[in-house]
């Protein structure tokens, strides 16, 4: 393979590792799938039956847009799962990488009537752009996928009602990057939640206002954090990269 595949291999895995430390794993399910640059319509996603801490840049699947393995594959995937990541790849050419996971906190926030509150600067990076999707089941049929792709738009992430998180990012980076910042912003809104009941929230003038600084000059977020990130993992986890 090319450079540019085993790059965003590294990454992918490296992205699999890190949600692994911050316990956003569950057990063998969930994922996180990745475009191969200049390969159209062709993905990688982790092989069904291993925990993410297991996933490294040469067991990734490569796969078409209906989740059939496009090269001799050891490992299978979970194709039900792969439907919701096929649909956004498919509709959404300006997204790098797509990760939905069933992380407790968004689970949570995801499962109140209001869902985000403007309550921190983590939650005001998705102020009026956070998606939102109710539970169908299981397995996701076509015509879910047209109605979550209506929902998401544009929009970088979403919260699937009762069933977890949707982030997407023009490059693994950006993509773990505004989930981890979801992640959190779900995390203080439950613990303010566990208070007295009296939240502050800051006008709407001052969360549009800190929503347009956050985004900066337009560049995918992560660019600065990424490299510090596999620092750490480096440490911790090498074998993503194997």
């Amino acid at each position: 393979m090319n450079k540019d595949e085993w790059q965003a291999r590294v990454d992918l895995a490296a992205c699999y590792h890190l949600c692994a430390l911050h316990g956003w794993d569950d057990l063998i399910y969930t994922h996180i799938s990745a475009a191969v640059p200049g390969k159209a319509c062709r993905y990688l996603i982790n092989p069904f039956g291993l925990r993410f801490d297991e996933v490294c840049a040469s067991n990734l699947v490569k796969v078409d847009g209906d989740g059939n393995p496009v090269d001799a594959a050891q490992y299978d995937i979970n194709r039900p799962g792969f439907a919701l990541h096929a649909a956004v790849h498919g509709a959404r050419h300006d997204i790098g990488c797509v990760m939905h996971l069933h992380n407790v906190n968004g689970i949570a926030v995801g499962a109140q009537r209001e869902g985000l509150l403007p309550l921190s600067a983590h939650a005001l990076r998705f102020y009026e752009q956070l998606a939102y999707h109710d539970y169908e089941g299981l397995e996701m049929s076509d015509a879910e996928q047209a109605r979550l792709l209506e929902r998401l738009g544009s929009r970088p992430a979403m919260l699937l009602r009762n069933h977890g998180t949707l982030a997407c990012g023009r490059t693994i980076a950006e993509a773990f990057v505004l989930m981890e910042a979801l992640d959190k912003a779900c995390t203080i809104q439950l613990k303010a939640q566990s208070g007295d009941g009296r939240l502050h929230m800051p006008p709407h003038e001052t969360c549009l206002k800190t929503h347009l600084q956050l985004l900066g000059n337009g560049s995918p977020d992560g660019r600065l954090e990424w490299p510090a990130l596999l620092r750490k993992l480096d440490k911790l986890s090498p074998n993503y990269r194997s």
